[in-house]
């Protein structure tokens, strides 16, 4: 029966998603699973600069894998895909125009876009496009895809028991809860595809998307604006932007001082130091590019701090 009465819980909120068009899953590596075990993709291209659980996700899929490169401004070079392959691109920091993936669409039609790093990116018409959440909110769970395929029915998330680390940096330091973030994250590697959790569905109903876009937007210009001199990497403005990518030729060394200093700035895709050639782009794009934070939680004095330590 119904429960009636009794304490509260969390408000529900009624706001719209962003992609409230998209199927809504329960992380970007099921986005993946589900599209390729739902369209039966048995071969795929992907980057040699990617993260580890891309590639797991296509295994796991059943899929047979190749690589191809990219180029400084981030667009796959040398691409020759073989018969009935699906090419994966990867959005990385926003960087790549509609113009730029138009034209890769129009070359290869069997084409995913990842915009796990551009979430306010529109997707293509008819190109099979995935997001992930927690890359830009405090939430537990989350993606969405865009996808013709069809739909098949998906037990649902909970994650109420997960969302600690959430609450806990809301009210202290990230430090405290720095375990429980990462159990979050390697929780997705042993589970099924499933449905978004009713939790972060309706705490993506409470966000101010223009706001969150406007701020993310505003400082990455201001960092570019600062720092673009220093750039060894040729970088355009994003609406709504995941992090502003600082390539310099020390850029590990900077990173420590940053850590030192709690700037947290992460080593994206690490394991990309153990695969690729040292030396080679995708090497030094993983060691020296610092991905330093931008987004709605901080102002220009927050960006000010971050610009002294390179000046």
């Amino acid at each position: 029966m119904k429960e009636i009465g009794g304490y509260f819980e969390l408000e529900k909120f009624s706001g719209p998603m962003l992609h409230e068009a998209a199927l809504p899953l329960n992380c970007g590596r099921a986005c993946i699973e589900y599209l390729l075990e739902q369209k039966q993709i048995k071969k795929i291209a992907l980057p040699v600069f990617l993260c580890d659980v891309v590639r797991e996700s296509c295994l796991k899929a059943g899929a047979e894998i190749s690589y191809y490169s990219i180029g400084p401004d981030f667009m796959p070079v040398n691409l020759n895909p073989a018969r009935g392959q699906w090419l994966y691109v990867t959005d990385f920091y926003g960087q790549l125009s509609q113009a730029q993936l138009v034209y890769l669409h129009q070359k290869y039609p069997n084409m995913i876009v990842d915009n796990a790093q551009a979430y306010f990116k529109p997707p293509l018409e008819g190109v099979d496009t995935l997001y992930t959440c927690r890359k830009f909110f405090g939430v537990p769970d989350g993606g969405f895809l865009y996808t013709d395929a069809p739909e098949r029915e998906l037990p649902t998330d909970i994650s109420y028991d997960r969302m600690n680390f959430v609450l806990g940096r809301f009210e202290k330091n990230a430090g405290e809860f720095y375990s429980a973030a990462s159990f979050n994250n390697d929780y997705f590697s042993s589970q099924p595809v499933k449905h978004m959790s009713v939790l972060t569905e309706n705490l993506l109903r409470a966000i101010d998307y223009d706001s969150v876009k406007n701020k993310r937007s505003h400082n990455f210009s201001y960092l570019h604006k600062h720092l673009k001199d220093l750039n060894l990497l040729d970088i355009h403005p994003v609406d709504g932007a995941f992090a502003y990518p600082l390539m310099l030729e020390n850029g590990a060394e900077y990173r420590k001082k940053l850590i030192q200093n709690k700037i947290f700035v992460p080593t994206l895709w690490p394991n990309v130091l153990n695969e690729a050639e040292k030396g080679s782009l995708e090497y030094k794009l993983a060691a020296d590019v610092l991905p330093l934070p931008c987004d709605q939680r901080y102002t220009q004095e927050d960006m000010d701090i971050i610009i002294s330590f390179f000046k």
